[in-house]
């Protein structure tokens, strides 16, 4: 298919000078164009435990009210109001609604502590606060003395004066007339090497961005989209939220990554499109190995066996005999109905891609950063590669290498409509990153191939340079050990420098062992027997895979935590923390 003939926005064509009059809708525009289209398609469902179900025509109803009580108390266009919550249909309610009214939606990570959060509301200042069960009492209380907190209400009906849906007000007729260079949404990154920015993202950057992506994957309104990850991550909010809204799509919120409750939902929800970090799909796929495994040996055998000859099959002829040959392996893991998945948010084993399109599940990766709003890259299922994170979306967007060594690896440059407006209050970290001709610095190192494909090496923060000047990237090397799920919870590789030498850097690698190699073993978490059988077992398999690395970059040197690093709740290890 030629580059430019694929525009699934085209149908935008029909409403351009009737419900917008920019080059792309704003959100709300886009959602009225959605509800024209599909007003009786099912748009947000929750199990909790029974299925409620809003379809595209009841959601727009309940977006008007609370949009018209936010205008009958003071909202005005640009006025911020901070969300945040579990995934939920309510949280979605309050994001569209203040959008609707004109206003900014700051979505706020509820995985943070209280006094981070209390941060992020000093410099956010919103004029409401909409915050689930959880923590909606502390922030009531907070809010008497912290003006800054804004009004504080409620996500869950456990409060009913102050729960969003019993927000009573005369609906808004239509939504506030905004451009599409008007800023939507203000997220603040998770700061994995600290420091947190408010990164403003417009309509423009949103909407485009949502739509150009679909020229690398086909997505319908007979999707079922499974929010699982955070909803206020821009991954989720955009890749699942903002996708599913743009086609008439089904959103399915999962509010916990218990097993038991998500195979429920996978199963009962009927989910087509299912998106996730590495963590995420290392322990599903643990668990169907698992399962596999406990058949026998040769039976075991038979089905790896199988899985070699299905992508074979897969990637000579395009056709997809896993699921045919799998049907039992993936009934039981609840992933029948499952028609794509994608990895993001970091990178995946190409051993765990392999894997899922052996059985037959479409899968594929994609790249990008909540600064560029934020898919700008993705791996067509017709034709990806295993060790790309994606094709970038030319001709729609640009990018390069800055400054490629003599492999062709640098840091990896963006242009496009939907690179952001600039980090909130902060002029001189923007200039750092994003030039006045509109070129944004990811700080990630990759190289790019000439049909367009982008392949990651690092973060530029992380490099690690050996005493022979080589250039090591942590990534790398963790992505290895993936497949060893079953004994590796996490594991972080870093420089050290070797005794009395400050000069150069080897590379050491922390792990925290799961409980599940201390079971296998027979023996407990922090006892002398215990740690030193694990720590054995663990460089073994340092053994195994420094084989397989490049001399310049094989661990030397490895610890076993106590305790797992911090996390943030896409689950990239904060590389800041102290570990002594």
């Amino acid at each position: 298919m030629n580059e430019m003939s694929k525009q699934p926005w085209a149908f935008l064509d029909a409403w351009r000078g009737k419900k917008f009059t920019g080059e792309w809708p704003t959100l709300p525009e886009m959602l009225e164009i959605t509800v024209e289209r599909f007003p009786d398609r099912n748009c947000l469902t929750v199990f909790e435990p029974d299925r409620i179900t809003l379809t595209y025509r009841e959601t727009l109803a309940a977006i008007k009210k609370l949009a018209g009580w936010f205008i009958a108390h003071g909202i005005k266009k640009g006025t911020h109001i901070a969300v945040s919550g579990k995934n939920s249909p309510e949280w979605a309610l309050v994001y569209l609604s203040v959008l609707y009214a004109g206003g900014i939606i700051i979505p706020i990570d509820y995985g943070l502590h209280d006094h981070e959060i209390e941060s992020l509301l000093k410099t956010a200042k919103p004029r409401f606060f909409f915050v689930d069960e959880e923590k909606y009492e502390h922030f009531l209380k907070e809010s008497k003395s912290q003006a800054f907190i804004g009004d504080v209400y409620s996500l869950n009906s456990k409060y009913p004066e102050r729960y969003v849906y019993n927000l009573e007000a005369e609906p808004l007729a239509t939504y506030f007339p905004l451009q599409e260079t008007d800023t939507a949404a203000i997220l603040f990154t998770s700061g994995t090497m600290g420091n947190p920015k408010g990164v403003m993202l417009s309509h423009r950057n949103i909407v485009s961005d949502c739509y150009i992506a679909q020229s690398n994957l086909s997505i319908s309104e007979t999707d079922v989209f499974y929010a699982l990850l955070p909803i206020h991550h821009s991954y989720t909010m955009v890749a699942v939220f903002i996708e599913a809204l743009s086609v008439g799509a089904e959103i399915v919120f999962g509010k916990s990554l218990v097993v038991s409750r998500m195979l429920r939902e996978l199963k009962e929800g009927k989910i087509t499109m299912l998106l996730g970090v590495p963590l995420l799909f290392n322990k599903l796929l643990a668990g169907i190995l698992k399962g596999v495994r406990s058949k026998g040996v040769v039976v075991y055998g038979i089905i790896r066996f199988l899985m070699g000859v299905s992508y074979i099959v897969k990637k000579s002829t395009g056709t997809n005999i896993g699921k045919v040959l799998f049907k039992s392996v993936l009934e039981k893991a609840n992933l029948t109905t499952l028609r794509i998945a994608i990895s993001g948010g970091g990178p995946l084993s190409k051993e765990v891609f392999k894997a899922y399109n052996e059985f037959g599940i479409d899968f594929v990766q994609g790249y990008g950063l909540t600064e560029t709003s934020p898919i700008i890259a993705l791996n067509p299922k017709e034709h990806f590669k295993i060790e790309s994170v994606g094709r970038y979306f030319h001709p729609y967007m640009e990018m390069k290498i800055l400054n490629p060594d003599n492999s062709g690896r640098g840091e990896i440059c963006v242009k496009g409509p939907m690179i952001m407006q600039g980090y909130y209050n902060m002029p001189e970290e923007t200039a750092e990153v994003l030039s006045a001709d509109g070129w944004f610095r990811t700080g990630d190192i990759g190289w790019i191939d000439d049909e367009k494909y982008l392949y990651l090496c690092g973060r530029a923060k992380n490099l690690i340079v050996t005493s022979g000047g080589k250039n090591v990237y942590p990534e790398e090397i963790e992505n290895a050990f993936q497949m060893y799920y079953n004994d590796i919870e996490q594991i972080t590789v870093r420089g050290y420098h070797p005794a009395h030498d400050l000069t150069s850097e080897e590379i050491e690698a922390l792990v925290y062992p799961t409980d599940e190699l201390y079971k296998t073993l027979n023996l407990n978490r922090g006892t002398p027997a215990g740690d030193s059988a694990v720590y054995k077992k663990i460089e073994t398999i340092v053994e195994i895979v420094n084989k397989d690395l490049l001399p310049y970059q094989r661990i030397t040197k490895t610890t076993i935590l106590d305790k797992p690093l911090e996390m943030t709740t896409t689950k990239k290890v904060k590389r800041y923390t102290k570990t002594e």
